[in-house]
């Protein structure tokens, strides 16, 4: 079905509610706007249909540029005084988030499996989640685990008897899929993610906490493989060294594929030789047992499809199932 003016409308009319929940009060204000403004309507459907029509994409693309986001005059203003420069920003980047943060709700399950660990996250953007063993967590405001070095440290509020455990994983080998990885070496790419940060709640500690992990992932390059992850996963699972437990992983990212797509990606990893560590939305798998609960915005953090936990979206809460 092609995509008119009324449906690209819905999508930033539903994604202002998000923003709103996820304490970004002026991406809100701005989503509103823009659904019901003709021609930034008209600018938007000037891209191709699909990801490139993403609210996230646009918003992260004008404050790439250094647009304004404080109030939808001044950003509509600059919108179309700049619009074709917004455009070339929106054709050639993509919605790649990468919160470092989500390491610490994934961690309980990473340390609890028997290793040493080969890590291969689907979606990786520039890696910043392959590095859990290099992070260092607090869990309730308690004592800190982790690396003394890391210049990372993330926080997370736990409850319903989570397994915190000791000391992180052993990661001996690293790898990440992507269609169009980032390298964390690369100033651009780095400013480029800062910029798909949201503006409002948290957004200092969020960007600070980029840039750490960044610093982490340069220093120690994982392998990025770029390629759909439905035909570059095989090959890349063959290529984890023997005797090492091969781990597949992903955050926030299934959302993005169809979902015929996420079919076919449950069905491949179920039949690869993996332990699959799932951190997404209730609504990419929603027929799972437990897929939605807590709040509206919590992730279910499931392994090889059973659901353990509930997180929040950037990895600050951690509820055992």
């Amino acid at each position: 079905m092609v995509e008119d003016a009324g449906r690209v409308a819905e999508r930033f009319e539903r994604m202002a509610v998000h923003f709103e929940r996820g304490g970004s009060p002026a991406y809100a204000r701005i989503a509103r706007g823009l659904a019901r403004d003709r021609e930034l309507l008209e600018l938007v459907m000037s891209v191709p249909e699909g990801n490139k029509r993403q609210p996230n994409l646009w918003l992260g693309a004008v404050r790439f540029l250094g647009g304004p986001v404080d109030s939808f005059e001044a950003f509509r203003g600059w919108v179309l005084e700049h619009s074709d420069a917004v455009v070339e920003v929106v054709l050639s980047r993509s919605t790649q988030t990468n919160e470092a943060r989500r390491c610490a709700t994934l961690l309980p399950v990473l340390a609890g499996l028997e290793g040493p660990l080969a890590l291969i996250e689907v979606g990786a953007s520039a890696g910043l989640c392959l590095y859990p063993d290099r992070y260092r967590y607090r869990f309730d405001g308690g004592g800190v685990v982790g690396p003394v070095e890391s210049p990372v440290v993330l926080e997370c509020a736990t409850s319903g008897g989570v397994p915190i455990p000791e000391g992180v994983p052993e990661v001996v080998w690293r790898a990440g899929i992507d269609m169009n990885p980032l390298d964390p070496a690369d100033v651009g790419d780095v400013d480029w993610l800062a910029a798909l940060v949201w503006p409002g709640e948290g957004e200092r500690e969020r960007v600070a906490r980029l840039r750490a992990a960044a610093s982490v992932a340069a220093r120690e390059p994982a392998w990025m493989v770029a390629g759909d992850l439905l035909e570059e996963l095989p090959r890349v699972v063959e290529r984890v060294p023997s005797g090492v437990r091969p781990v597949v992983l992903h955050s926030a990212v299934l959302a993005y594929l169809s979902r015929v797509d996420r079919v076919r990606f449950e069905g491949l990893v179920r039949g690869l030789d993996v332990t699959w560590v799932s951190n997404e939305s209730g609504a990419v798998f929603p027929e799972w047992e437990g897929a939605f609960g807590g709040v509206d915005t919590d992730f279910a953090v499931a392994v090889d499809g059973r659901v353990v936990a509930y997180a929040g979206e950037h990895g600050g809460t951690l509820a055992w199932r």
